[in-house]
């Protein structure tokens, strides 16, 4: 295995954690804290699986780490499409 830093894949899910903590730390998402916690430790888990996996030192190992990174990115977009039913993803301005 190589640098995990050099990784596109790596790289995109460092960039969707960073957009994941500062979306969620403001509005309504900022004051429901189990959705938000819940989010952000599966966005969180994303890139520390990919480079945990990249590290492991063997293709079986880096598989199963991968799998969960999968796993995390099918969470992720699973409370994104909830909070984006229950209206509390992006607050919405008021028009003058």
């Amino acid at each position: 295995m190589g640098d995990f830093r050099k990784l596109e894949v790596w790289q995109l899910a460092i960039d969707l954690a960073v957009f994941i903590y500062r979306i969620t730390d403001s509005g309504k998402f900022s004051r429901d804290y189990d959705l938000r916690n819940q989010i952000r430790k599966a966005a969180v888990s994303i890139p520390s699986n990919i480079s945990e996996g990249d590290e492991s030192g063997s293709n079986k190992q880096s598989i199963r780490y991968f799998n969960i990174s999968k796993g995390s990115s099918a969470e992720v977009q699973t409370q994104s499409i909830i909070a984006l039913e229950i209206d509390i993803f992006l607050q919405k301005k008021k028009v003058r």
